[in-house]
């Protein structure tokens, strides 16, 4: 499900995947068919690991990479979760072909600079 709240977002953060809903900032970012994807992406990551376990896996790796980089974006934009949805979020197939857990192999990608 869909829902709008422009006034959710900080900054340039225009979407948010928060299962089992997908938030974003505008009505005509639903037609952004690689933002649905990035945060659908973000669905299917939340399910694998209950939710609870998601998150604290990201606010761990993000405070970790924030101390590693000395830059919130640059670690946010390093947390294996983002990469693995930033990376695939064209690829429109990604959720049909995506095997289970695959956020973990991109702990050992190369970083993205920014």
């Amino acid at each position: 499900m869909i829902l709008v709240f422009r006034h959710l977002f900080y900054r340039s953060y225009v979407g948010l995947g928060l299962w089992p809903f997908i938030i974003l900032r505008s009505k005509a970012l639903k037609s952004d068919k690689a933002l649905i994807n990035h945060e659908r992406i973000h669905l299917r990551q939340q399910a694998e690991l209950f939710l609870v376990f998601f998150y604290i896996f990201y606010l761990v790796e993000w405070l970790l990479k924030s101390l590693y980089y000395l830059d919130f974006y640059r670690a946010y934009r390093n947390i294996s979760f983002e990469r693995e949805a930033y990376m695939e979020e064209q690829n429109l197939q990604y959720l049909q072909e995506r095997k289970p857990y695959q956020a973990l192999k991109y702990l050992f990608v190369n970083p993205i600079s920014s």
